[in-house]
């Protein structure tokens, strides 16, 4: 597909600023033993008009004394583990591929739970206008089609897509990727801005809800139920604050099976009040689409939640051969799973 930037230019500037950082930041406790003076309070960046996991374990009571710090608001998971990785964040979030990508890059961050995911409920869809000539996978080259970010979910979805139904990788490369935040993608479809988009979640019922759209195809058809992505901590912020870690991610765990065990109603009216209170000037109206948190149980991470993009991440020039998963992830701090 048609790129606006290499795949590794984002990568290499986490490597330099690694290097300038040495992945410090403010929030990173000392070098004393491990568990001592931990860090308290976890800066992290958020998405408009959306509770995230963390936010909801903090709302819910399950973060105990730790504290999150809202430094502001993201629309790409790639430039959120950079900030993590970098020191700018304690944590980041996104696309499995799009950590290997920066662990191959010699980014010294770490997979602990996994944060998305899609089911028969919620997944990334790709629509066009109801009178678009797109039906096929063919169909779609010389034309444009929104996503949030490059090098991420959207991205590998559409290259297997493509991949999958034939298309040579001369073919693929016809197919141009144009980024537009995802609150803004519906719109870009039905003026003609763009020939398709991606749109996930509430902004997809919403989008769907208005009429006019349908989908040519979505990851749950190619994949069915899987692990979109993972939070990720440096692996030094692991080793200096390992019950942090641990508080973090067992209480991610206990809001993604809040939200798969509380009814719809309650789910989506606990969300309408978060974003009430917290004073963003945020529009809660999409929140009412919400059906499911889509994530595997628990958060649990798996192998196959990296190798099954092998073949795009061959493609794009992220790996040559193969990798080992196993050191890029671990569950150890999952207080749900972890024995």
């Amino acid at each position: 597909m048609k790129r606006h930037l290499t795949i590794l230019s984002a990568a290499a500037a986490v490597v330099i600023a690694l290097t300038v950082s040495g992945c410090g930041g403010p929030s990173v406790a000392g070098t004393g033993a491990p568990g001592a003076n931990e860090v308290k309070e976890l800066r992290y960046q958020g998405w408009a008009n959306t509770v995230t996991l963390p936010e909801l374990a903090e709302d819910l009571g399950y973060l105990g004394d730790v504290k999150l710090n809202w430094v502001g608001n993201t629309i790409s998971g790639p430039q959120d583990i950079q900030s993590a990785a970098t020191g700018q964040t304690d944590f980041g979030g996104a696309f499995a591929g799009a950590v290997v990508k920066l662990v191959e890059a010699g980014a010294p961050v770490k997979a602990v739970i996994n944060y998305y995911g899609e089911d028969s409920k919620t997944f990334n869809g790709f629509y066009v206008k109801e009178d678009s000539p797109i039906k096929t996978a063919r169909d779609f080259i010389g034309k444009k089609i929104a996503v949030n970010t490059l090098g991420a979910h959207s991205e590998a979805v559409i290259n297997t897509y493509l991949r999958k139904n034939g298309l040579s990788a001369e073919e693929i490369k016809q197919v141009q990727l144009v980024v537009v935040p995802p609150n803004d993608t519906e719109e870009a479809i039905r003026r003609g801005q763009v020939d398709a988009g991606s749109l996930g979640s509430v902004l997809q019922d919403r989008a769907i809800a208005n009429g006019g759209l349908r989908s040519v195809f979505s990851d749950f058809d190619l994949f069915g139920s899987f692990a979109g992505g993972p939070y990720v901590l440096r692996e030094d912020f692991i080793a200096q604050n390992p019950n942090t870690t641990r508080t973090f991610t067992t209480a991610v765990a206990k809001a993604i099976e809040w939200e798969r065990t509380t009814p719809r109603k309650e789910v989506i009216a606990r969300f309408t009040k978060i974003l009430n209170e917290r004073g963003r000037n945020e529009n809660p109206a999409a929140l009412q689409y919400w059906k499911s948190v889509g994530v595997p149980a628990k958060g649990e991470i798996k192998d196959e939640d990296f190798t099954r993009w092998n073949e795009y991440l061959k493609s794009a020039g992220i790996i040559k051969d193969g990798f080992d998963p196993k050191k890029l992830y671990t569950n150890e701090f999952n207080g749900l799973i972890s024995k």
